[in-house]
């Protein structure tokens, strides 16, 4: 593997130049962020009681947070407008930041609707749905004849 220097001392080589503007544009931190993927990593678990879903929403407050149960579909969604000014100085550049995202999950028919619980800290969305009673797994010793 070779690796080749583009920089501005190498003037003669036409295409460093544009190279140089294209990586320039690319690294720009206000439009990696607009590039960057908005929908937030989750982990589901299950134990004999319950269901998890683990959602990584860093950065939100739990305002910003809204949990919707439409028949079978648990829909986790946000919005949020940040905007930084100062009054103080005058601007060439403002940037204004809209992030909004929404998951959706298929519950099974196991979950209990009415045991669904939201618990937000640190980031991490954690919502926990109660088994029902008939779905839980009940251990035995069978007998046999």
């Amino acid at each position: 593997m070779t690796l080749v220097k583009f920089g501005k001392e190498q003037k003669n080589n036409i295409v460093n130049p544009f190279f140089n503007d294209v990586y320039s544009l690319l690294n720009d931190s206000f439009l990696n962020e607009k590039l960057a993927t908005r929908i937030p990593a989750v982990n589901i678990s299950e134990n004999d009681n319950q269901f998890e879903i683990e959602v990584a929403v860093p950065g939100l407050s739990k305002e910003d947070i809204k949990i919707n149960l439409d028949k079978n579909v648990l829909s986790v969604s946000a919005d949020k407008k940040t905007e930084t000014t100062d009054d103080n100085k005058k601007f060439t550049k403002r940037e204004y930041s809209f992030n909004s995202f929404s998951r959706s999950f298929t519950l099974p028919e196991s979950a209990d609707h009415s045991k669904i619980e939201a618990d937000y800290t640190a980031g991490i969305l954690k919502l926990t749905i109660a088994k029902k009673e008939e779905a839980k797994f009940q251990s035995r010793e069978i007998a046999v004849k």
